[in-house]
């Protein structure tokens, strides 16, 4: 992966003051055109979407995760738990711009039924492509405690949730590549 094309992730102040665990931002350029990386991002999901449980509900049990295409879409994963056939929806689309756009609502499984943040993807022609920025805002809402920080100061929840959507985002880039 050359540089131009490498994930990059990090705490992004808002309004030019620093909220240290309120937002994390990864970028990555895919050499495809927006509207095919839109379409790689959201319709082919399951396929670069990585699998084990620091990415998925079912781990790596045999399933799929979905973006349902539009606003007030669902971003779900189907798959055969132990007690039969299982289905967590993790957001809600609320923004369905293509290929310029998409934003949903996220909420972890231990968040409560009024507790969400929000994930933004952006995706910006270039002269090589495509950049994907996510970023993903809110975490300043949750208390403290909140079991989604795993008792961790707000810098390093973040720190976290920036690599981890980095390490998607390399996924996203090695799929799109294997695609030409």
């Amino acid at each position: 992966m050359s540089d131009t094309t490498a994930p990059r992730c990090g705490v992004v102040p808002r309004g030019g003051v620093a909220l240290p665990g309120d937002q994390a931002r990864a970028s990555v350029v895919l050499a495809v055109s927006p509207a095919d990386a839109f379409d790689i991002f959201t319709r082919e999901t399951d396929l670069w979407w990585r699998r084990g449980l620091r990415y998925r509900a079912g781990g790596r049990a045999p399933g799929v995760l979905h973006f349902e295409a539009g606003v007030g879409g669902r971003l779900f994963e189907e798959f055969e738990g132990p007690s039969g056939p299982q289905l967590v929806v993790f957001g809600r689309i609320t923004l369905w711009d293509p290929p310029a756009r998409l934003a949903f609502e996220w909420r972890n499984m231990n968040f409560a039924p009024d507790e969400k943040t929000e994930v933004d993807v952006r995706f910006e022609e270039m002269p090589s492509g495509t950049r994907v920025t996510v970023t993903h805002r809110g975490w300043a809402a949750l208390r403290a405690d909140h079991p989604a920080r795993h008792g961790e100061e707000a810098a390093v929840v973040i720190r976290r949730l920036g690599l981890w959507w980095g390490g998607l985002l390399s996924a996203l880039h090695e799929h799109a590549a294997r695609r030409r």
